[in-house]
């Protein structure tokens, strides 16, 4: 009977462990549209097909789709929050709510089917809601037909038409768009200007447009030799039988779909070796219609330099936090600042070098950070912004060959800013909810960076970098949420994080330790540390003596079970774990206290310390 006991149990725990590794699951989309764009009253009408995929277990009797052009409509919700937020986006303001009738954005759903069957659908403001005669059952693959017509808002945020520079299209949120659902159940969020949530899926897109019009999307272009405009191969000279082109784009296993047009674009390309192929579209003769010719001339250099900076920054990324997985990525003049999207990226053109290469490496990270590691950057917007401004800083200090010490000081100095301001919101709050524009933006951006620059320095160098690529390889094309990532550095690491994942995007405790006191002999020193602030966090104390030579005193915290490996040749002596509880350290150096040059707290940079003031042993004296 015992052994009939064990075999039961080994089964269930077999069956349970099989579950668990095969629980993940995600949506899957296909989308086949057909466009055919009104250029003079920016206008589109458009039909789709949409396979949907349901992966989940559940039964779903609702469907949601983002009808995101009609948040440029006076009254609608980006509008008010625009106009009430106290710290409003100065792109935005109250631009909507003056918005005519020719310049705002809608989406008309002229006609929608549910495999072959009208639905009943209610348009709430940019949410599409469809109540479905059948339900979608687990594994099913079922199909929607629509009909719709949009109107292409003037450009206020992100996408739209006629830009400051004098784009015709930025073309992004621009299509009826199946909303996602996954563990935590459908994300109809209303768009209010923030971040997205979106479905894998491929797309078949075909975009009828004026002849004279170049456009650059998401995808691989499929009819070159029909379209022109540089796209076509050597030789083969190309001529229009009507007013008209078409043309047609596929992409796999992606977010979603953008792009942008202009008569007066041109195309360049490069090719990232054993990488993707860069597209480049921008207004060559005039980058902004309201530069001046030397101005223009000063642009127009940037952009043709542009294509080897970020040859090097593809190569910098692939090798140092993952290989991009699509062949094409697209750079295009357009939007109203910088914006990521699959393959792709529209930005705006009138910039310096600098500021032109440093928009072009963060969106081209996002590509790594959302539009491949697809977080649900509603939830999540520090991974999304976060990790991409660490990946960032470090690839601009690499390409400009700045050598800096420490190239992740600007987030962490707008960490800092935000953390004294008493409005800091925890990393946890949805992006759509923070109370002020400057709170988002320093906790997704700057806080987000730091996040992973202070993993870093608790795990060690080297095994951070081993985790941050093997992030890349567990979870590209795939959600993970936020615990995916701490548990992923855990496993590499060996150590328990779950306490600085939870004080650091939970809440909104800071870090601020001090050299309370050293006191000592002709034999010995003893240094006392407090922690002054809430969060704890490990310990290195770096001492130099009077001789030159160096040690570092390493103090792991108790609930971390584990160290980390020595970072250089440094000699390093680790000391007694110290309890969070302990509101104080003490040590002894085994050396008499004239002996010692100087005594500091992570002189790397990498702990978000707010006060770095007491962090050096002798005191550095403040001038008046």
């Amino acid at each position: 009977m015992r052994k009939l006991i064990c075999l039961f149990l080994s089964i269930i725990l077999f069956t349970v462990s099989k579950a668990q590794s095969t629980s993940y699951w995600q949506q899957e989309v296909d989308y086949t549209m057909v466009i055919d764009v009104d250029t003079e009253k920016h206008r589109l009408k458009g039909s789709q097909i949409l396979a949907y995929t349901n992966n989940s277990p559940d039964e779903l009797r609702r469907v949601y789709y983002h009808l995101y052009f009609n948040a440029f409509q006076p009254g609608s919700m980006m509008d008010v929050r625009s106009r009430t937020i106290q710290d409003p986006d100065g792109r935005v303001r109250d631009r909507i709510l003056y918005l005519g009738e020719d310049d705002i954005g809608y989406h008309n759903i002229l006609s929608l089917k549910h495999d072959g069957e009208d639905v009943e659908f209610t348009v709430e403001g940019t949410i599409l809601v469809v109540e479905l005669n059948e339900v979608i059952k687990p594994g099913a693959t079922t199909t929607f037909e629509m009909e719709f017509e949009s109107q292409v808002p003037e450009q206020v945020r992100r996408s739209g038409k006629q830009n400051a520079e004098g784009v015709e299209f930025s073309m992004s949120q621009w299509y009826p768009k199946l909303a996602e659902y996954d563990y935590r159940g459908w994300h109809p969020n209303p768009y209010v200007g923030r971040e997205f949530h979106g479905v894998f899926g491929d797309f078949d897109v075909k975009i009828m447009i004026d002849n004279d019009y170049l456009v650059g999307a998401t995808g691989i272009l499929q009819n070159p030799n029909e379209i022109g405009h540089g796209y076509q191969d050597d030789g083969v000279e190309v001529s229009y039988d009507s007013d008209k082109i078409t043309y047609h784009f596929v992409a796999e296993n992606v977010l979603d779909f953008f792009w942008g047009a202009d008569p007066d674009f041109v195309h360049t390309t490069a090719q990232v070796p054993n990488g993707p192929k860069l597209h480049f579209f921008y207004q060559a003769d005039q980058v902004s219609v309201r530069a001046t010719e030397e101005e223009n001339e000063n642009y127009r250099s940037y952009w043709e330099q542009l294509p080897e900076y970020l040859v090097g920054a593809f190569e910098y990324a692939n090798e140092h936090f993952g290989e991009y997985p699509y062949p094409q990525y697209t750079t295009i003049q357009g939007g109203d600042g910088g914006m990521e999207y699959p393959m792709g990226t529209l930005i705006t053109g009138a910039r310096s070098l600098g500021s032109l290469v440093g928009v072009s490496v963060h969106e081209m990270y996002h590509s790594w950070y959302q539009n491949v590691i697809a977080t649900n950057e509603a939830l999540y917007p520090w991974i999304d912004e976060g990790f991409t401004s660490y990946a960032s800083a470090e690839t601009m200090d690499h390409l400009f060959e700045r050598e800096s010490d420490f190239p992740y000081s600007g987030s962490y100095n707008g960490y800092y800013a935000v953390a004294r301001s008493g409005v800091e919101e925890p990393m946890s709050t949805h992006a759509d909810h923070y109370n002020t524009n400057f709170a988002y933006g320093r906790a997704s951006y700057s806080k987000g960076a730091v996040y992973l620059g202070q993993l870093d320095y608790i795990i060690g160098h080297e095994t951070f970098r081993r985790a941050i690529k093997e992030l890349h390889n567990q979870w590209k094309l795939k959600h993970p949420t936020d615990l995916d990532v701490i548990r992923l550095m855990e496993k590499e690491s060996g150590m328990v994080l779950d306490w600085y994942h939870e004080y650091f995007v939970s809440t909104t405790k800071t870090i601020d330790y001090s050299i309370k006191s050293v006191e000592g002999n002709e034999e010995s020193t003893t240094v006392v540390l407090e922690r002054v602030s809430l969060m704890p966090m490990p310990l290195d104390i770096h001492v130099t003596y009077e001789d030159g030579s160096e040690e570092i005193f390493y103090i792991p915290l108790r609930i971390m079970r584990g160290e980390k490996p020595a970072e250089n040749d440094t000699k390093r002596t680790i000391l007694e774990d110290w309890q969070w509880v302990n509101p104080s350290y003490t040590f002894e150096i085994p050396i008499s206290m004239d002996s010692i040059s100087s005594i500091a707290i992570d002189p790397s940079q990498r702990l978000a310390d707010i006060d770095k003031s007491n962090n050096i042993y002798p005191a550095v004296q403040q001038e008046d």
